[in-house]
């Protein structure tokens, strides 16, 4: 299992756009259940799109899918959503995009970028603060106190667009001192001492113990974001890519989803 870096997937993008070479619009992926029938499948390099909420789940899930195909080494890409939209409908060689949001993947879909699309986890966001609270940070009010520095998710990003949901939901106006193109650069910045509190995800908390603690907010309940997965249209590797979403959709996967702290879909 490997991690590409973001730098380097942004160049793959750029080069595919300078050489000309533009995605397939094809809605068929021609993926099959012979993986997950037992079929082994040929040595190959499987690229997953994912949204950054996903790493640990998704780190995992990679490393028992290679443990069931040796021959597959799995590449994970982690952003935000729409970064990562961005990047595939640019030609970017995603074989599997999850995204933390059905905002930006129906875009992809529209265009026949992406086959069918199935939810497969849900979230709720929850008040991150620094370990042990000096601040009592503990109500979405709190976020918007004189001197609270607070940083949230950008606008277009999922857990951005579900920030401002919940704060509207509660009457609660602020202004972030900035605002982030992912939920992990938001945990960084709290972890790191930049920032007192933010919004993420609970399963961002979970991941992070000693770096940063939760609360829940009032109505956090009511804003759930939903999570999609899809094979990329045109996949190079479509059979690999079926059997990983095979796998995030199955048993297996989705106790792994559970143990990190994400909803059933």
């Amino acid at each position: 299992m490997t991690r590409l870096p973001q730098a380097l997937a942004v160049l793959a993008v750029l080069a595919l756009a300078l050489t000309g070479c533009a995605p397939s619009t094809a809605t068929d992926t021609g993926a099959t259940d012979s993986a997950a029938a037992g079929t082994e499948l040929e040595p190959q390099t499987l690229s997953v799109y994912a949204a950054a909420s996903l790493t640990g789940a998704f780190d995992e899930l990679a490393t028992l899918l290679e443990q069931q195909n040796p021959a597959v080494d799995v590449q994970l890409t982690y952003d935000g959503s729409s970064a990562l939209a961005t990047q595939i409908a640019a030609g970017a060689p995603a074989d599997v995009f999850a995204s933390a949001d059905q905002k930006n993947l129906q875009p992809l879909a529209d265009d026949g970028l992406v086959g069918p699309a199935t939810v497969f986890a849900g979230n709720t966001l929850r008040i991150a603060v620094a370990p042990g609270n000096p601040l009592q940070i503990d109500t979405l009010e709190d976020l918007a106190r004189p001197g609270v520095i607070t940083v949230l998710c950008a606008a277009q990003v999922p857990c951005g667009a579900a920030a401002a949901a919940l704060l509207a939901n509660a009457g609660v106006t602020l202004t972030p001192a900035s605002e982030e193109q992912n939920v992990t650069a938001v945990v960084t910045k709290i972890a790191g001492g930049e920032a007192d509190a933010g919004l993420v995800y609970a399963t961002d908390v979970a991941a992070n113990p000693g770096r940063i603690d939760g609360r829940t907010p009032a109505g956090a309940d009511a804003v759930i974001g939903h999570y999609p997965i899809a094979v990329v249209a045109g996949s190079a590797h479509a059979e690999a890519a079926q059997a990983f979403v095979d796998l995030v959709l199955s048993p297996a996967g989705q106790s792994v989803l559970a143990a990190h702290g994400f909803l059933a879909p």
